[in-house]
């Protein structure tokens, strides 16, 4: 069983219920799949044991081969390469590493390189198998991260993903490795617009959705009309509590400083496995 818990915007709370999530559940392991901004260490204080390099393709021009006819830059819609008279220049960190450069070249001058984007981490956390993907400042994507960290899941055991952020393409990665998607959201216009394009992506790969409200209170509403509009369930609220923020900014995951909600949380990890059967 894998489950991504996932947003469509930054600041809801995801990591907040995957790392809660993923201590509630007997022999889980967690992914943090944020490469850009990988914080669930800070709850969990893992061990790592092993550091994975991730590399990305990166064009490589012969110059003695090239005609600069420029087909290479027209292909690139990322603009990472530039044919300048009688050079070729190439932008390594505009790079995608899609190696359609390569295939649009009508004289075999470009070759693949490497660049190093990042790395994937491995180890234990308070008894759980710990992934964390780390990308460099300044790398295009954080895609070839993910499918990294996908690479390493132990798939005998439950999963939490602790999905990217948004509804772009590392997000995307992430959901489809998934049985579920658990998408966070919070009471707000902004959280609302941003759960609707996260329910669509959810729907567009074909994957059952349930919500979390987190910060919840007397503007659910909205919220609640909208997942009943599209069959989503609400399987847990999480209240707009001091006390809980405060257990936040100590680093102190949810279920450790309300232990209720490790019940909780198991009686949601339940209905989402009977979600993910239907």
């Amino acid at each position: 069983m894998i489950v991504a818990v996932a947003s469509g915007k930054g600041g809801t709370g995801k990591t907040t219920v995957a790392v809660s999530l993923a201590l509630s559940v007997p022999r889980a392991q967690l992914v943090d799949a944020d490469a850009e901004e990988p914080n669930a260490h800070l709850f969990l204080s893992p061990v790592i044991r092993k550091t994975v390099p991730v590399a990305m393709m990166v064009p490589d021009v012969d110059l003695r081969a090239c005609t600069f006819c420029g087909r290479c830059a027209e292909f690139c819609r990322f603009n990472a390469l530039a044919v300048v008279k009688e050079q070729v220049l190439v932008f390594p960190e505009l790079c995608h590493g899609c190696g359609g450069c390569i295939h649009a070249c009508p004289e075999g001058a470009i070759s693949r390189s490497e660049r190093r984007i990042g790395e994937v981490e491995l180890g234990e956390a308070r008894g759980h198998r710990f992934i964390q993907g780390r990308l460099k400042p300044g790398a295009p994507s954080a895609v070839r991260i993910v499918r990294e960290e996908m690479a390493h899941l132990h798939l005998d055991v439950p999963t939490i993903i602790d999905a990217p952020p948004g509804t772009a393409c590392a997000v995307q990665e992430a959901m489809a490795a998934a049985d579920f998607c658990l998408l966070v959201t919070e009471p707000t216009p902004f959280g609302l617009h941003d759960l609707r394009m996260a329910i669509d992506l959810a729907a567009e790969l074909d994957l059952p959705a349930g919500v979390v409200i987190n910060r919840s209170g007397r503007w659910d509403s909205p919220i609640e009309d909208e997942c009943r509009r599209r069959g989503v369930p609400v399987l847990l609220k999480i209240p707009f509590e001091r006390q809980i923020a405060e257990a936040y900014s100590r680093g102190e995951p949810l279920t450790d400083a309300f232990p209720e909600y490790g019940d909780k949380l198991r009686r949601a990890w339940a209905e989402i496995e009977t979600g993910a059967r239907v």
